[in-house]
């Protein structure tokens, strides 16, 4: 039996839209297969920059004779991933946890906040104008009073971390949930839409936009409250290993701790755009 006869009589059965559906589709499937290439692109433009800048670390380093104490290249600072001593591993995951520790508390409290001071404009009156004070404090000072009041640990690196990407993500969420039309709240209450409605439909998408906006300015800084509290005192991190071997001059070491850390935070950056990709996507199209 034959596909092609009964592949007409459906189109025939469908009318005149169904034909007319045909080049719109092939137009969407064109967009989009240009739309990847357009991707690929740029990412191997990105790649192609990079490596050009490895390549002319490798060439300075050899054509300057530039000693590895100074400016190691970067075959020697790949080098030190083989050595043991370094305990690349377990110093790796206990920064990675440190970051995505207080990156992640950082994200619910902010965002579970800012939903509160947009139901209640005198819990915005009185918190909200706190916590920009509390933004103020230095974060690097708070480092010795996080370590007398939680010891040494992974705790008070994380409530750095937190500290220093808290901010913003509050900040940006509350803004964007206030940037509502009033008069479209009120037509949704009038229609005696629960509160859970009106954030899920009206306020929640609005600000989006303005949630991962802090999202990725957060995410840059949690990396830096890390290694900031790794600095302070700590027993394992790479910011804990950066000081270790500062005092013998192993730069190799130290570069490439610098590397992990840089990696560490494209991670971070590359799932916060992941997930607002897919996340904005799904609710245009649900709209």
């Amino acid at each position: 039996m034959s596909i092609e006869p009964s592949l007409q009589a459906i189109l025939k059965g469908a009318g005149t839209v169904s034909e007319q559906s045909i080049p719109v589709i092939r137009d969407q499937s064109a967009e989009i297969s240009a739309a990847r290439w357009r991707s690929l692109g740029r990412a191997g433009v990105i790649v192609a920059v990079h490596l050009a800048v490895l390549l002319l670390w490798q060439w300075a380093v050899d054509w300057f004779a530039i000693p590895a104490f100074i400016l190691p290249s970067p075959v020697a600072t790949l080098a030190t991933l083989g050595s043991d001593q370094y305990a690349w591993g377990s110093n790796t995951l206990v920064t990675a946890a440190e970051i995505f520790g207080g990156y992640g508390l950082a994200v619910f409290i902010g965002v579970a906040l800012a939903l509160l001071f947009s139901w209640s404009r005198w819990l915005t009156l009185i918190f909200l104008p706190l916590f920009v004070t509390l933004n103020m404090i230095p974060k690097v000072a708070l480092g010795p009073l996080f370590i007398v009041w939680f010891s040494y640990g992974i705790v008070p690196n994380i409530l750095i971390a937190f500290s220093i990407c808290f901010f913003p993500i509050l900040l940006t969420t509350a803004r964007g949930l206030g940037e509502v039309d009033p008069d479209l709240l009120d037509l949704v209450r009038s229609l005696k839409g629960t509160r859970w409605q009106l954030f899920r439909k009206i306020q929640l998408p609005g600000a989006l936009p303005y949630v991962f906006s802090g999202m990725k300015v957060g995410a840059i800084l949690a990396v830096a409250g890390a290694v900031v509290g790794e600095f302070i005192a700590s027993e394992r991190g790479l910011g804990y290993l950066m000081i270790q071997v500062q005092s013998s001059l192993d730069t190799p070491a130290m570069l490439m701790a610098v590397i992990l850390l840089t990696l560490l935070g494209i991670l971070l950056y590359g799932l916060v755009l992941l997930l607002e990709r897919l996340v904005i996507v799904r609710d245009v199209r649900v709209q």
